[in-house]
């Protein structure tokens, strides 16, 4: 395993691959929350920055538009494709991002699906499966891999969900941080429900909501409640062999500092 960050895609892309190198890391994933961003002039910036900087793309991460809060509430209404008001919208963007990860060389497309039912048998949880799959399949068109970003869905929804859409090239990007925000189950114990799915990995740290309503808080890495040495110990167990990706939610000076400690504190516990 190595250790990356997240980097946010933007004007300002070449000089945040000249930072992540001066942290001592290489990887990344590349988060896109606009889609005027998907474009051809992007993908040829991308692509000359990745070989000046020798930065491996592991993920692209693929945002969508219209309204978005991030709480238990609301979330229900805005997140994802779930949300008839947006759903083909935010397919569409999302299948555009499919062909721009491949632009820029890389295998694996990321996005939060939304609160998908937990009844199998739901209509929404239905159609969401077909529009997944539909995904799923322009991905095999090029020989990618789509994944959930883990949160708004309960480890066993996930598993039935990869299952149903059937197509083989559905997996997880593991939030460890964010199954305990949304209060959907303990990181460590949901590697024993779809943990050969886990095909990418996040490195952030938060705690358990504490009312019906908002999420709970995001900490930095070692100061909320994933056991990193446990979580990253079933990770080696399942075989496990690509990166983590640090993902710190704040902005500025603070960032910085802990995404540094982060790394250090993720290091040790990979090599031990």
């Amino acid at each position: 395993m190595k250790v990356g960050v997240i980097v946010i895609l933007d004007d300002n892309l070449e000089s945040k691959f000249e930072e992540l190198c001066n942290m001592g890391m290489d990887s990344c994933q590349l988060v896109s929350w606009d889609e005027n961003n998907l474009s051809e002039e992007m993908s040829i910036r991308i692509k000359k920055a990745t070989e000046k900087y020798d930065i491996n793309i592991t993920a692209f991460w693929c945002g969508w538009p219209g309204k978005v809060v991030w709480d238990l509430y609301e979330g229900q209404l805005t997140l994802g494709l779930v949300p008839m008001t947006y759903r083909y919208e935010r397919l569409k963007v999302l299948l555009a991002g499919v062909e721009f990860a491949n632009k820029i060389r890389v295998k694996d497309l990321v996005t939060h699906v939304g609160y998908i039912p937990e009844n199998p048998l739901d209509a929404t949880y239905q159609e969401i499966i077909l529009m997944i799959r539909e995904l799923a399949e322009k991905c095999q068109e090029n020989n990618q891999r789509f994944l959930f970003e883990t949160g708004q869905e309960t480890p066993v929804t996930l598993r039935r969900a990869i299952e149903d859409i059937g197509t083989g090239n559905v997996g997880i990007n593991m939030d460890p941080a964010n199954l305990l925000m949304y209060g959907k189950g303990n990181p460590v114990d949901a590697l024993d429900v779809f943990g050969e799915y886990v095909w990418g990995v996040h490195g952030k740290d938060g705690e358990y909501p504490t009312d019906g309503k908002n999420l709970g808080v995001e900490k930095p890495l070692g100061e909320g409640r994933v056991n990193y040495p446990a979580f990253i110990g079933k990770l080696k167990e399942l075989g496990y062999d690509g990166d983590i990706t640090i993902e710190r939610e704040i902005d500025g000076d603070e960032q910085k500092k802990d995404i540094k400690m982060a790394k250090e504190m993720l290091e040790e516990i990979i090599n031990n």
